[in-house]
């Protein structure tokens, strides 16, 4: 694939900019800033996020938040200023400019330009689990954006979309590359960025690493900033503006149409389109109207589950296997369980109001309700481990005695 300008907008401003092409993993520099998990081995529908105990203790208090809340503890912390380089910025000189006055954190991360159809995009390639905070706040929390971005798919901004008229689910030919899938559209408040894809996807491109670097603080200095990075640096500004401000729900369901437009991983095909549990305030009730889904189960079981696969919602993957949501269903398994929990016209394999109570027609539909040996057996289809069985059983009765 041919190389070409980066950020084609900008040439004008950029004189003296050679072609950019890059794309890698973000490099960040904050303090406390977390790893993300270790995902265990795979099975079937769910995953253990750790070595599984052989003897389970008691896990953590369900939350208290709705599971509304509890499923987006993302802190989204955009960047106030962008700097557009000619060359590769190297770690130490990304930590110098985190040093800075006013600044808090700062990332080197890949950009490039691909043609579709003619058109230029001006493009970030990211690791979604190290760039997530650096978006707006509804895009940080809609995991449809990081999911299109693991299978290796294009989210888009939304004005890019507007201006070429390009549909959620659709193939693009790359010029002189491969096609690719559109999942997801959002807002993304960088200027003039059109679009997001994979570092993996990037490095496929022959981007090259760390041209473009995103500055985030209270007030950082954009000449300082231009001092650490050499005088051919393009600083710009990023302003939300109102637009952001003002489409939180727009922007985030946006997002999840990419999904559902290209392959159902958003509804399934045994949504009812009645709601069977509604929107209860807490996870308790939540799992508690859920198991009436199937009479029999105890509530506490479907409470291990969601502790073992997300954290009651905190980690909703995707995992290394493809599996989605609070209750980690794999989308081909979801077509067929998954269910309209709370009435709102769609079964959302992201959302706990439906996969809780799917969970529940799942494990009903292999004999959970019979409990004893049946009920072994039905947690072991959820995950072919006897271990995950023993975790999963071992934390169902420490809830039911903590919360009889």
């Amino acid at each position: 694939m041919r190389r070409v300008p980066w950020f084609a907008a900008l040439r004008v401003l950029l004189v003296g900019l050679t072609a950019l092409v890059a794309v890698g993993a973000a490099v960040l520099y904050a303090k406390g800033e977390e790893g993300g998990r270790e995902d265990g081995a795979r099975h079937s529908l769910a995953e253990t996020t750790r070595s599984t105990p052989s003897t389970p203790g008691p896990g953590p208090a369900l939350p208290t938040g709705s599971p509304v809340l509890a499923e987006a503890e993302i802190r989204a912390a955009p960047p106030q200023l962008m700097a557009i380089t000619t060359s590769s910025v190297s770690d130490e000189t990304v930590r110098r400019v985190a040093g800075l006055k006013g600044v808090r954190k700062a990332a080197a991360v890949d950009g490039g330009t691909v043609h579709i159809a003619g058109n230029p995009l001006q493009l970030l390639a990211v690791d979604p689990a190290t760039f997530r905070s650096w978006t707006p706040q509804p895009v940080a929390e809609h995991p449809e954006v990081w999911s299109a971005l693991s299978r290796g798919e294009l989210v888009a901004d939304a004005e890019t979309v507007r201006r070429l008229g390009m549909n959620l689910g659709a193939q693009y030919q790359v010029d002189g590359g491969p096609r690719l899938r559109l999942a997801a559209s959002a807002a993304l408040g960088l200027p003039a960025v059109d679009g997001l894809i994979s570092a993996d996807l990037g490095r496929s491109f022959g981007f090259s690493p760390g041209v473009v670097v995103l500055i985030h603080g209270a007030s950082p200095d954009a000449r300082r900033v231009k001092r650490v990075l050499g005088a051919k640096a393009h600083i710009l500004a990023v302003q939300p503006g109102k637009r952001e401000k003002t489409t939180r729900e727009k922007t985030a369901k946006t997002a999840k149409t990419g999904g559902k437009t290209g392959g159902g991983t958003t509804t399934g095909g045994g949504g009812t389109g009645q709601g069977l549990v509604g929107r209860p305030a807490s996870y308790l009730e939540l799992y508690r109207r859920s198991a009436g889904v199937c009479p029999g189960l105890s509530w506490s079981v479907l409470a291990a589950i969601g502790q073992v696969e997300s954290g009651h919602g905190r980690n909703n993957g995707p995992s290394s296997a493809g599996a989605l949501g609070p209750m980690q269903f794999m989308p081909a398994t979801w077509k067929t369980y998954g269910v309209d929990g709370d009435g709102d016209g769609k079964a959302d394999i992201w959302s706990a109001y439906d996969a809780v109570p799917s969970a529940a027609k799942y494990l009903c539909a292999n004999g959970a309700a019979k409990g004893g040996e049946k009920l072994r057996k039905a947690v072991w289809f959820y995950n072919h481990s006897w271990d995950y069985v023993n975790r999963v059983l071992g934390l169902a009765e420490a809830y039911a005695r903590a919360y009889s």
